[in-house]
C-alpha cells in the first residue's frame, strides 16, 4: 500500500476550507474531520488513490477541477469550497486496513499484505451520507446539498435503478453537474490509477 504526501495536502484542504468557508459551523465541522481518519484515509479500496492520503488528495484535486474549470461569474467561493472539499466525507471512518496472502514475486514465498476494505458503520449511503455529515454542523444550501447528493451521477446506485431525480438535479441546479465533472475529471483525469 503506497501513500503520497498527505501533509501536503491536508495543509492545503485547511488553507482553502479557512479562506473560503465562513458559515457558521465550519469551524466544527474542520474539528471534527481532524478527530477522522479524513486526511489519512485511502479515495477507494483499489481504483483511484487507494493510499494513504489518498482522500484528501482526491478531495483538493476535485475542488481545483471544479474552480479551475467551472467558475464562472455569480457563482459561490464557498459553495465551490464546501463542494469540492467535502463531497467524499461519507468515505471518513469507512475504510480499514485488512490483511491477504500474496506471493512475493522476488522470493516466491507466501506472505500476508495489506489491502483496504470497507466497514460502514453507518451505511446510509454514499452522497447523501456526506450531505448528512456536512448538515451536522453547518447548513449547506439547496444547490449545494443536490451537487453533493448527485456529484457520483450514474455511478450512483439509486440512478442505476431509473430514477430520474438526477437528471432533475442536473437540470436545476448548474453546481451540481459542475461537481459531478470536476469529480469525473479528478478521478479518471488527473489521479493515477496505477
Amino acid at each position: 500500500m503506497d501513500s503520497i504526501n498527505s501533509s501536503e495536502y491536508k495543509d492545503e484542504f485547511i488553507k482553502i476550507y479557512n479562506a473560503q468557508i465562513k458559515r457558521e459551523g465550519a469551524e466544527k465541522l474542520l474539528k471534527w474531520l481532524s478527530g477522522t481518519d479524513f486526511f489519512t484515509a485511502p479515495a477507494s479500496t483499489r481504483f483511484h488513490l487507494a493510499c494513504e492520503g489518498g482522500l484528501v488528495c482526491h478531495s483538493v484535486n476535485v475542488y481545483r477541477a471544479l474552480r479551475e474549470r467551472y467558475f464562472e461569474e455569480g457563482d459561490s467561493e464557498e459553495s465551490f469550497a464546501l463542494c469540492g472539499l467535502l463531497h467524499d466525507i461519507c468515505k471518513a471512518q469507512f475504510y480499514k486496513v485488512s490483511y491477504r496472502n500474496a506471493k512475493n514475486p522476488r522470493t516466491g514465498e507466501w506472505e500476508q499484505v495489506p489491502y483496504y476494505s470497507v466497514e460502514d458503520a453507518f451505511p446510509y449511503g454514499h452522497g447523501e451520507k456526506s450531505v448528512y455529515l456536512i448538515e451536522r454542523f453547518l447548513r449547506l444550501k439547496p444547490a449545494e446539498a443536490v451537487a453533493v447528493r448527485w456529484h457520483m451521477g450514474g455511478f450512483d446506485d439509486s440512478a442505476r435503478g431509473g430514477s430520474f431525480a438526477v437528471s432533475g438535479a442536473y437540470e436545476k441546479y448548474p453546481l451540481a453537474v459542475k461537481l459531478h465533472l470536476a469529480d469525473m475529471e479528478a478521478t479518471y483525469l488527473r489521479e493515477n490509477r496505477g
